[in-house]
């Protein structure tokens, strides 16, 4: 197979013209090539407003190592693409299926490896089913009445569901795993252009049949997926897994059992830390959603304000701050919406969303800034009596975290606390600066004569779910709030526009990752034989790829130790 980087084209044009020009640098004819495949495709901009697709692209054909010793180019080598390989299963008997805690990427991903492999695995997912969810999800966002267990964070699909379904990720994976989770979404009725984007993206409404989809598929296999059936209890015996009760007292026997919890099931933590499940803290990010009109990032990406054929431009931001802090973007969600992503009552957490066509009027992502244990314990020290307590030490990024998103709930009654950069700033106490100035006069929704934006005349917030204007500068420690400012006009300098002052900011952003590590060994099984930590809710993962991977190299974990389940 020969492999061809760089190959540029200006947009628009087709995959034919793709396919010749490839034959072109190799010197072959079209009807010699016997596979042809796009690996990779990106946008080049540095030509704005003219754009270019750039592609790497494999293609079998007769002669290959005489057209290597004859080509001048030095992108086009042989190579081949990794070929993912199941393991051969263990010698230990199972006398009951696996049980799988949760139904987000890791957890389905797991049960599906297992459930094709002959494991007929058990999946408790204590949320509702995807179309279900969607519905009771619309109704808190409408009303503000909160389903504790089926929500933003938990159901089918986990958090993942309800965000932009970005699939790209920098887990180094030479087993081919990643490919392997594509082609699964593929299948399940994803896009093709996954299989190749530099970036591919889902999109929420996409994401809610495509849950379903692998769904079914693990119960075609043998598998079994239960709903409203929350773990509140792990059984054990002399150190080894035993089985789990449900809410309603129902005991499931199991000597495996795989954690894929979450990063949001705080009540779960307690009660695996209280089981003796080894678990320490683990740094995170927090911050705020920023959200612009998607042109003016169209504008300074791709130099026009609605390009053609390439969609909605994102962007990734990082930088260092004198604190010794890093503040970056993530998860930023073209043509998108903020949405009210709670999962405890009295207290709020905000995440960002798109649609698969990305056409909304607005882009957010998150700013955030890196947070430590010492930051937890500090917070800890200085709340005495607080509600949150009684946690032990290992979770004390749960309180951390709890603490922000009760403080945004103060700060909003309820509502998405949204508030303009320039108010931020001032409520951070940095003044004497320079704010980012609006490229052309870009526009964003009504203005103050709109009877929807009320006494604000700048741009309007896309958020699902009800907001009003706050202190959001307040929710956080004096110097995250600043931090989160400098970083912002940082920047405005990569990205101008960035720290305009009407840029609207809105929080919290809480949920980047899991505070918490369930530590496992090397066989990724915990301190208890027979339990295995999985995805981002045990802390080994930090996306939906990262932790369908993750699913996918417990599935192999527990293969390699058992029998297939008869």
């Amino acid at each position: 197979m020969l492999r061809i980087t760089q190959l540029k084209l200006k947009i628009p044009h087709t995959e034919d013209a793709v396919r010749r020009k490839a034959c072109r640098m190799l010197r072959v004819r079209p009807q010699d090539v016997r596979h042809f495949q796009i690996i990779r495709r990106s946008v080049d901009a540095r030509s704005k407003p003219v754009l270019y697709y750039t592609y790497t692209v494999e293609l079998n054909v007769a002669g290959e190592k005489k057209i290597l010793r004859s080509t001048r180019h030095k992108n086009i080598t042989q190579t081949e693409l990794p070929v993912y390989r199941f393991p051969e299963p263990g010698s230990n008997t199972l006398r009951h299926p696996p049980v799988i805690i949760g139904s987000g990427p890791a957890g389905l991903f797991c049960a599906h490896i297992l459930a094709e492999h002959g494991y007929r695995p058990l999946v408790l997912e204590r949320g509702e089913e995807a179309s279900l969810r969607k519905k009771t999800v619309q109704t808190f966002w409408d009303t503000g009445i909160l389903q504790p267990d089926s929500n933003v964070q938990f159901g089918e699909g986990g958090a993942g569901t309800f965000s932009d379904g970005k699939l790209n990720t920098g887990v180094k994976d030479p087993a081919g795993r990643s490919r392997l989770v594509l082609r699964m979404f593929q299948q399940a009725g994803a896009p093709d252009e996954i299989m190749y984007d530099a970036k591919p993206h889902l999109g929420t409404d996409q994401l809610v049949s495509i849950v379903e989809t692998l769904r079914r598929q693990i119960i075609s296999m043998g598998g079994e997926v239960r709903f409203r059936s929350k773990v509140t209890e792990i059984l054990t015996e002399s150190g080894c897994a035993a089985g789990v009760r449900l809410e309603d007292g129902t005991t499931i026997p199991a000597e495996v059992i795989i954690l894929a919890i979450g990063h949001s099931a705080r009540d779960t933590y307690k009660m695996l830390y209280q089981k003796g499940l080894s678990m320490r803290m683990k740094p995170i990010a927090v911050g705020v959603r920023a959200e612009h009109p998607q042109a003016l990032i169209n504008l300074q990406q791709y130099g026009s304000e609605h390009p053609e054929h390439v969609g909605a431009a994102d962007y990734k931001l990082t930088a260092q701050l004198p604190s010794g802090r890093a503040v970056y973007t993530f998860c930023m969600c073209p043509g998108g919406y903020v949405v009210n992503a709670s999962s405890e009552a009295g207290m709020l957490a905000v995440n960002g969303m798109s649609y698969h066509k990305r056409d909304g009027r607005n882009a957010n992502s998150a700013v955030v800034v890196t947070v430590s244990p010492e930051d937890y314990l500090q917070m800890r020290s200085a709340m005495p009596g607080d509600s949150f307590s009684d946690l032990p030490e290992a979770l004390s990024g749960l309180a951390f975290v709890r603490k922000l998103e009760q403080n945004a709930y103060r700060a909003g009654a309820g509502a998405v606390p949204v508030q303009r950069f320039s108010a931020f700033c001032s409520a951070a106490g940095i003044t004497d600066i320079r704010f980012g100035q609006n490229p052309d006069g870009i526009s964003c929704g009504p203005g103050a004569d709109h009877p929807d934006s009320g006494a604000f005349s700048g741009w309007l917030p896309a958020i699902k779910g009800k907001w009003t204007f706050a202190n959001v500068c307040d929710i956080f420690p004096a110097h995250i709030a600043s931090d989160i400012a400098e970083g912002m006009l940082l920047f405005d300098r990569r990205l101008p526009g960035y720290a305009h002052p009407d840029t609207l900011l809105s929080g919290v952003e809480s949920r980047t990752s899991s505070p918490v590590r369930i530590d496992r060994d090397e066989g990724f099984e915990s301190n208890i034989r027979g339990i295995y930590p999985c995805g981002e809710g045990a802390g080994y993962a930090g996306g939906i790829t990262s932790a369908a991977i993750d699913g996918i190299k417990i599935a192999e974990a527990v293969a390699s130790n058992f029998k297939k389940f008869v």
